[in-house]
């Protein structure tokens, strides 16, 4: 598709007047040509909550349950555009995820609950945004990066856990 304005003129603050588009348009244009976060590196966790309880809405068994709340796993990410391979790496086992943002996915959950789901990450901003689609209401991830600290939020069934790893 191709869309083709005119500017009519821009002001010394670097304002422009479009015409007939809109400043959501505008708006929009914007945080589309954002560069993304870097994600790139190897992350080791630093802050662990709730996810006991994160892991009791996935239905894990008390004996995983418990070993997994002991863990403190890295993260070990690469990025080239959209394209990411997520490695969560930990003593007891280890869980790869490679994705195209955008793009929906059969994932095999065989190394955390034992299940399949549809999943689709998306760019909210500079947020990694993903949904899972399957048996678990609700079921998600937010990854985010704030200084040197990767956030994620772990979405399940109404619970939600948080965990902070730090860039090594």
């Amino acid at each position: 598709m191709r869309v083709s304005f005119q500017v009519k003129s821009i002001s010394s603050q670097g304002n422009c007047n479009i015409g007939s588009f809109s400043n959501n348009l505008i708006r929009h244009l914007e945080e589309c040509l954002k560069m993304t976060a870097d994600y790139n590196g190897y992350w080791k966790m630093i802050f662990n909550e709730n996810f006991e309880e994160y892991l009791k809405a996935l239905d894990v068994t008390v004996a995983i349950r418990k070993i997994a709340t002991l863990l403190k796993p890295d993260k070990d990410i690469t990025q080239d555009g959209d394209h990411f391979i997520i490695k969560t790496l930990s003593t007891f086992r280890n869980y790869n995820m490679d994705f195209v943002v955008g793009q929906e996915f059969e994932e095999d959950l065989s190394g955390v609950d034992d299940r399949k789901c549809m999943t689709t990450i998306t760019w909210d901003g500079d947020k990694l945004v993903c949904v899972q689609k399957g048996e678990i209401e609700g079921r998600g991830w937010t990854h985010w990066i704030e200084g040197d600290e990767l956030h994620l939020e772990l979405r399940a069934a109404g619970i939600v856990s948080k965990q902070v790893f730090k860039k090594s």
